[in-house]
């Protein structure tokens, strides 16, 4: 399978990049093919600048900093996303991923008659979310019902077609737990992308 791993984390050092590296490295032991970004040491400038905003939906102007993205967006079966869930969703960085390479005429398309947008990732087929949470689970998920979770996989996964197959694994209280739940999570991270 060909594999498109999105990672979000400014610290090289974080747990969330050990699990990054372990989901990576899964991955490509189960020998798929993988076009791992890690968004902050590429330096994303995930600002969309108003002549971008103009031509943003005309797939022909796509900016060329964007096009290594676009490519391997175009080009995988499946998406992996891994990145730490700030203020209830994902940090600016992955977001502004989204809102500059998801665009029109590329993930999606928008009917002339303003209908419901039609879905173009047709070749994604599977997605994959790990992410770590401050919060504990009670919060996020009964108080907050999990706005990050919804905005992908209500929202995003959408745009992908039918049928495709997810996979949402979340750490919460991640500050407060012992190394001993970090690394029960993070083999639990390697079983499950061992099947993915």
């Amino acid at each position: 399978m060909k594999v498109n791993v999105l990672y979000a984390h400014p610290a090289a050092d974080s747990y969330l990049a050990s699990l990054h590296q372990r989901i990576v490295k899964t991955l490509k032991a189960r020998g798929d093919e993988v076009i791992d970004f890690d968004l902050y040491k590429m330096g994303f400038n995930p600002a969309m600048l108003p002549e971008e905003w103009r031509g943003h939906y005309d797939p022909s102007q796509v900016p060329k900093d964007l096009q290594v993205y676009v490519d391997a967006l175009l080009w995988a079966e499946a998406c992996v996303f891994c990145f730490p869930t700030w203020w209830s969703g994902m940090p600016a960085i992955l977001k502004g991923y989204f809102d500059r390479v998801w665009r029109p005429g590329i993930a999606y398309e928008v009917p002339p008659d303003d209908g419901l947008i039609k879905p173009s990732l047709l070749n994604i087929r599977r997605m994959g979310v790990v992410t770590t949470c401050g919060s504990p689970w009670w919060y996020t998920q009964l108080y907050m019902q999990n706005p990050g979770k919804k905005v992908l996989l209500r929202g995003l996964k959408t745009i992908c077609g039918r049928g495709v197959r997810h996979l949402y694994l979340s750490r919460y209280s991640v500050h407060s737990i012992s190394d001993e739940k970090r690394e029960m999570f993070a083999r639990e991270v390697e079983r499950r992308f061992d099947t993915f």
